[in-house]
């Protein structure tokens, strides 16, 4: 059955073909981490989740990286203001290691929570320098890049054609000479791939270019290209990505390899609360402990951004949400019915639902349509364990976890101060110091919480 999905780049729906046979290389931009990632946030992840899903169902092996920005990244998407680790670090004085590692732990708590299929591998900025010295190297061997009394910029005008993925016209962006007239600049639109650091700048390192750290840009374009490749299959992101991070992507990208770097470009759209937009100043800017503060789990929430394709915009209310989570409870019903039922369904039918699944989420990944088709087998008036394993196959691709309970206590928020103990542990035992490990653990203990050390991860539990 053919794969559709829709490509930024081609403003067109196309038919999806992988470059090496039943292998998909992918990258997703990840998050910066200065602070906690939104449910707007959340929502590009669990398109990225839903289409992981889906190539998986198609029977794709996936080679998946997403990055963690933990420097870099400028208060501005352009090339002004603050950088964001920066900012946090003084805001919460501590180093912006620290501030990267823990907010770094929290958005993969949350990835849990939401039951998202983590990217085979999950990279972060600052474990690349050499790599991005390198590749803006190449870029000033090539001629597309020069250096200023800022930092190392990239020429614009050595491209054939900028930009490509948005049908912005440059005298319209704000960027560059309508906000900060840089003179050195030798286009308005050029922008930082390397920046020279001030004396009090923390997070810098040595490079040709004196002290210096990476422009927001590089980062993505260094760490796709060591592990996927010059040109690999697909580039996700949310649709902010588009008119500046992933254009500029794809000009550094360009003027290193002559190549645009991945063949689909894949967005989804932004979410909006109570019919306006998400802000601070708003005081509408809602994490996933915010919904639990509300009684919703975070699954509830995943099934609420079902409700809308990941194309279009989705209006987020907390009554919406609440019904969503009426929803799931009533999907994981529907399958317990179905679960204890031994009656035998024909084969047929059985087929037919699967077919209209699969041609809903192949459909650039329709999850609105399919879960129309999942509704239709769990009001089936005849029960069987046959329909329960058929939407357990479905779930596969919905990642809503139909087969378990509602969330119970234990799974609730985990206060922050047990978390920063948790991270410190953490770090005792990757630096090998078993005895700070343990005592933390006693502390921890002391504070009503239980760790669970496991191969991988360390969990946490409430003691009743």
């Amino acid at each position: 059955m053919e794969l559709k999905l829709y490509n930024t780049l081609t403003r067109e729906k196309e038919v999806f073909h992988s470059i090496n046979p039943m292998e998909v290389r992918m990258y997703s931009c990840g998050p910066t981490v200065y602070s906690y990632a939104h449910i707007g946030n959340f929502r590009t992840y669990i398109f990225m989740d839903t289409l992981r899903r889906v190539l998986k169902y198609n029977g794709y092996i996936l080679k998946h990286v997403m990055n963690i920005t933990d420097v870099g990244h400028l208060e501005s998407d352009a090339d002004f203001g603050e950088d964001k680790m920066e900012k946090a670090a003084k805001k919460e004085k501590k180093t912006p290691y620290e501030i990267a590692q823990y907010y770094t732990n929290i958005f993969l708590r949350d990835f849990n929570r939401l039951n998202i299929d983590k990217p085979e591998k999950i990279v972060k900025a600052t474990d690349h320098i050499k790599e991005m010295q390198e590749f803006v190297q190449g870029l000033m061997d090539n001629g597309y890049a020069y250096e200023t009394s800022k930092g190392i910029y990239f020429d614009i005008s050595k491209l054939d054609k900028y930009p490509v993925l948005s049908s912005r016209k440059l005298d319209e962006q704000i960027a560059g000479a309508r906000v900060d007239v840089d003179n050195e600049k030798r286009n308005p639109e050029d922008f930082a791939l390397w920046i020279k650091a001030p004396k009090n700048h923390i997070m810098k390192w040595e490079s040709p270019w004196g002290l210096s750290y990476p422009g927001w840009h590089i980062e993505c374009s260094t760490m796709s290209r060591k592990y996927l490749g010059d040109v690999f299959d697909i580039h996700t992101g949310g649709i902010d990505h588009i008119p500046t991070h992933h254009e500029n992507e794809i000009a550094q990208s360009k003027g290193l390899t002559g190549v645009n770097p991945a063949h689909f470009w894949m967005h989804c759209d932004f979410i909006q609360i109570d019919g306006g937009k998400m802000s601070k100043s708003l005081g509408n800017v809602y994490t996933l402990d915010t919904l639990q503060e509300k009684g919703i789990e975070p699954l509830a929430y995943k099934l609420f951004c079902f409700s809308s394709h990941y194309r279009n915009k989705i209006n987020f209310t907390f009554e919406g949400a609440k019904s969503s989570e009426i929803s799931l409870n009533r999907l994981r019903e529907g399958y317990k019915n179905h679960l204890n039922s031994d009656k035998k369904i024909e084969e047929n039918i059985l087929i037919e639902y699967e077919k209209k699944f699969h041609e809903a989420i192949n459909d650039d990944l329709n999850i609105p349509s399919a879960m129309s088709v999942v509704w239709e087998v769990v009001r089936n008036q005849k029960k069987s364990k046959d329909f329960a394993d058929l939407l357990l196959k479905f779930d596969n691709v919905l990642g809503l976890k139909i087969d378990e309970a509602k969330i119970n206590d234990d799974e609730k928020i985990v206060p922050n101060e047990i978390l920063e103990l948790l991270d410190k542990r953490r770090q005792a035992r990757e630096e090998k110091n078993w005895e700070l490990s343990d005592k933390l653990r006693e502390i921890i203990k002391e504070k009503g919480y239980q760790v669970i050390d496991s191969k991988d991860e360390m969990k946490i539990k409430k003691i009743n």
